[in-house]
């Protein structure tokens, strides 16, 4: 099984499986046979597509903070969550292959860096990764792209762990929960 792959913003997101260009879930397109940035699955129009990368973090933020499930997490972030919200759309934004809206701003994203004040641990990330494919599915985005971003937030949000797991704790995501099996 060949798997399609670019490079978008700060990170490598794989999205699909070959699959024909007629197929709308394909991450190609005819014309020059080029993977396409997972922000194309947000809207037709650039506009549409910033709209739906903030409909993302808001469902994203509002499953964390009204799902006790991910309580942990929500912990983590501040009483109000509205900088938390605009800062990962804007960083969302380019890492999805739309404008570069965090950079200009912020500059580079050096993510671990600025997570290093807060402890996360296994458990953490998986919180996030679950309330993260979550949200992915209430886009209702083809299944073979959630796929694809998934594993690309799980790369990224393991690199974020800088917490030694609890002894005889549980230290590996469940696969099943992100393919949705």
């Amino acid at each position: 099984m060949a798997v399609h792959g670019y490079n978008v913003g700060y990170t490598h997101i794989q999205t699909g499986t070959s699959m024909s260009n007629n197929d709308s879930t394909s991450n190609t397109t005819s014309a020059d046979a080029q993977p396409k940035p997972p922000i194309v699955y947000f809207g037709s129009t650039p506009e549409e597509q910033q709209a739906g990368v903030r409909k993302l973090v808001d469902l994203f933020y509002d499953e964390m903070d009204q799902n006790p499930s991910f309580e942990r997490i929500r912990k983590l972030h501040p009483v109000h969550l509205d900088h938390s919200r605009e800062k990962f759309y804007l960083f969302l934004s380019g890492w999805l292959g739309g404008p570069d809206l965090y950079s200009p701003q912020f500059g580079h994203p050096r993510l671990r860096m600025r997570h290093m004040p807060f402890p996360i641990s296994s458990e953490d990330r998986d919180q996030w990764l679950l309330c993260m494919v979550n949200s992915l599915r209430a886009m209702q985005l083809p299944e073979k792209v959630i796929e694809g971003l998934m594993l690309s937030f799980f790369r990224t949000a393991d690199w974020m762990r800088n917490k030694p797991d609890p002894e005889g704790s549980a230290k590996g995501l469940n696969t099943v929960s992100i393919k949705g099996e």
